[in-house]
């Protein structure tokens, strides 16, 4: 019988045998790669015994066209009130409208983390010499930065009024014409985001957390951000975990929490993977560095993401590149970003044996070099199959 996730005030997600999961399919080739994606969850649960009751709600394109909004309130309220969900790509509104639905989604559910685990399944084309090496999961803060979109635009009333305001009361030079953005970083954003990571990191046997900023030139937003991380150790963490400047890389026994100039990560992912584990950084950071290290084990296309709220139990998983509406209805395209993001929905709710299935399938169709066009380019030998054929032979290795 088909049944609600609930949140217990023990903190934990209580999950029936055959829990209701909203899904959002997606625009542009959520038409394929949902299907794919699903049959394959079906399929590992399955096996565990269990059901998943599918439950599609709307947004993006296809909620415009039925309804006239690009994302209903009724959607909003099921994601609200089934706590876990799981969505394809989405088309940005041109011209007006919201400026992301992805980031509405996650500002109106208040879904302070993007968490982005970063690895290499083994087979899959790589542009660097050791792919096996990049193991992180990156804890991206979700609700705060220019992501607020608390901007003007140039030549506007509202430019020309808050100019006149920042050069009158704060003495700042602010260029004729300019668009002008705020930029805002809380220490309660900050210290819950980097309060999640260490508790992953803690949960899962991670021998480190670096808090990833800007703080040498953004001292008060990117450098409190840094400053409140290290407070949060000895506040809260003191008896597990120790910060770099107060052991000087040395932690013992305990978890290192540490910290690193974002542009230096972005080159040190790439020459010195292995000193990055779990990393936790503001928002705009965490969206570059995603994208730069999926490309270290084989592009977007395989990036899976989620959405999560660890105090209210919500959590929305997600398709973590574009619509790519020229590939769409032509079965064509890779499912592993949306497949992945479901595994670790799968993860979340406790399901870790068939998140295990899914991933052991996974690497074993790839490989048997049975790949989608965008791996079967890059490899030599490769057999290339649909989008629908790689999900059915990824099923079949279950």
């Amino acid at each position: 019988m088909a049944e609600l996730i609930s949140f217990g005030v023990d903190g934990a997600l209580h999950v029936p045998e055959e829990p209701v999961i909203p899904f959002i399919e997606g625009d542009g080739i959520g038409v394929d790669i949902w299907p794919a994606a699903k049959s394959v969850l079906d399929a590992a649960a399955a096996k565990r015994g269990n059901k998943v009751a599918w439950k599609e709600v709307l947004a993006g394109q296809k909620a415009f066209d039925e309804t006239g909004s690009w994302l209903p309130d009724e959607t909003v309220e099921t994601f609200r009130t089934h706590l876990i969900g799981i969505k394809g790509p989405l088309t940005t509104p041109i011209g007006g409208g919201m400026r992301s639905l992805n980031v509405a989604l996650r500002q109106i559910l208040d879904l302070y983390v993007c968490l982005r685990p970063v690895r290499w399944f083994t087979g899959v084309p790589s542009p660097v010499l050791h792919p096996e090496l990049v193991d992180m999961v990156i804890f991206r803060e979700n609700t705060e930065d220019i992501y607020a979109g608390l901007e003007v635009e140039a030549f506007t009333p509202e430019a020309a009024k808050l100019s006149e305001f920042l050069r009158a009361e704060m003495g700042w030079e602010i260029r004729e014409g300019s668009g002008i953005g705020i930029k805002p970083i809380s220490e309660f954003g900050s210290k819950r985001l980097i309060r999640a990571s260490i508790k992953y990191a803690l949960e899962h046997g991670r021998p480190s957390v670096t808090m990833v900023h800007k703080g040498n030139i953004q001292k008060f937003t990117e450098g409190a951000f840094r400053n409140w991380g290290y407070d949060l150790v000895r506040e809260e963490f003191a008896d597990v975990a120790v910060g770099w400047d107060e052991c000087g890389g040395k932690p013992g026994d305990k978890l290192l929490v540490k910290d690193a100039i974002a542009d230096i990560t972005l080159q040190q992912v790439l020459t010195r993977p292995t000193d990055f584990d779990v990393i936790a950084t503001t928002n705009l950071n965490g969206d570059y560095l995603s994208d730069a290290l999926a490309a270290q084990v084989g592009g977007i296309g395989i990036a899976p993401g989620g959405n999560i709220n660890y105090v209210s139990g919500h959590g929305i998983f997600e398709a973590t590149h574009g619509t790519a509406p020229k590939y769409a209805g032509q079965d064509k395209v890779n499912p592993g970003s949306l497949l992945l993001s479901g595994v670790m929905m799968f993860e979340h709710l406790g399901w870790a044996d068939a998140a295990a299935d899914i991933v052991a399938a996974l690497e074993a169709t790839i490989a048997d070099k049975v790949v989608t066009y965008d791996f079967a380019r890059l490899m030599e030998g490769a057999t290339e199959v649909k989008c629908s054929e790689f999900a059915s032979a990824i099923v079949d290795k279950l």
